[in-house]
């Protein structure tokens, strides 16, 4: 990214907003696209790159994600992230997370945080201290709690889906799943599919991790690079972006992608790539939508209901399915049919909007 504004002007963003606070050695970056449908949402996450404009093209992507997603998913908020300069492991939390929640709080409600990679509920709590706008918490604090296990079964519904396009059943049992990433999302994705009858290959950067699933699941196990190169129906990608590119596509060996992980695609031209060699692909912010669904749910309905919750998540097969409507009829891939689900939605929505303003005196 060579300019700002220049990728700002291109995706149409609202807000990029720099934070930082010397004497606690804090920098975060809040980007808001899109608010057609609602106020923008997106979670917190924590992360050390290597660069400034590294954190700050990954704010504004993984922003732009956010409102492809909620617009797919039917949801009335729009599409906004935060990002969080350090060590995901840094012990000082409370003043950091709690002077974050007063950047937020003088957005008056234009963005509404929550839990990501490097993040906690504990420090959602944090955040809540000085802003009420956040939405990932504990059910003490009237939230949904845990959302890991809604995100991994929103997977697995999109899986499923796939699995009815390739095979005419989406029956998992005796699919063969490689799992890349091993963190809250990968390990209930692991323990879902173990109880779907799958068979699983894990792998992850931390070693330990993979011991654990393999003692746990009695799963098989390669080291991280290899999992590109295992023979699967079904590759599932959970731990960061960009995995799918000239490399790694020309060594897979799977029918169907179907993951958690934001931005699998280094380029969007990996997209048709995969169609060409006959891959269908779940788009990941059709896939990855469960858990924000499902936490965002009481903010569009008020309260929590697990069992409302479940059943909107549940409906990512039904996304998947309309996503290959449109894929067919458009003659395009999964990816650009996602994106022109989306974009019709937010288009009609701000048709309504643009309506009913006309009508006020």
């Amino acid at each position: 990214m060579e300019s700002i504004f220049g990728y700002m002007e291109s995706y149409d963003y609202e807000n990029l907003l720099l934070c930082q606070d010397k004497a606690l050695d804090f920098k975060a970056i809040i980007a808001i696209h899109d608010t057609t449908l609602g106020p923008a949402a997106g979670g917190c996450r924590m992360w050390q790159y290597d660069s400034e404009m590294d954190a700050i093209e990954d704010a504004l992507r993984l922003a732009r994600g956010m409102t492809y997603k909620y617009a797919a998913a039917g949801v009335n908020l729009g599409g906004g992230k935060t990002v969080i300069m350090g060590d995901p492991k840094r012990k000082d939390r409370e003043p950091i997370f709690r002077a974050l929640g007063k950047f937020i709080n003088r957005l008056g409600g234009k963005y509404i945080t929550g839990e990501d990679v490097g993040t906690t509920l504990q420090d959602m709590e944090y955040i809540r201290m000085e802003t009420e706008y956040v939405v990932t918490l504990p059910t003490y604090l009237g939230g949904a709690g845990d959302i890991a296990p809604m995100t991994a079964f929103g997977v697995i519904r999109a899986m499923q889906a796939c699995c009815k396009r390739v095979y005419g059943s989406d029956n998992l049992e005796g699919k063969r799943v490689t799992v890349q990433g091993l963190g809250a999302v990968g390990h209930n994705v692991i323990e879902q599919l173990h109880e779907l009858g799958a068979k699983l290959v894990v792998t992850d950067i931390d070693p330990e991790k993979i011991e654990a699933m393999v003692a746990r699941y009695d799963v098989d196990k390669v080291d991280p690079d290899a999992i590109y190169d295992v023979e699967c129906d079904i590759f599932c990608p959970c731990a960061l972006g960009a995995v799918i590119c000239d490399e790694t596509l020309a060594r897979m060996r799977c029918k169907i992608i179907s993951g958690s992980a934001n931005n699998q695609l280094k380029e969007e031209r990996h997209g048709g790539l995969l169609e060409q060699k006959g891959m269908v692909y779940a788009p990941d912010y059709i896939a990855n939508a469960g858990g924000t669904i499902y936490d965002t749910d009481r903010l569009c309905v008020g309260g929590v209901s697990h069992k409302r919750g479940k059943e909107k998540v549940s409906r990512i097969y039904q996304n998947m399915e309309r996503v290959f409507e449109i894929a067919n009829r458009d003659k395009i891939s999964t990816c650009l049919a996602a994106e022109r689900m989306a974009e019709e939605r937010i288009r009609k929505i701000a048709e309504v909007k643009k309506y009913v303003d006309d009508l006020k005196p």
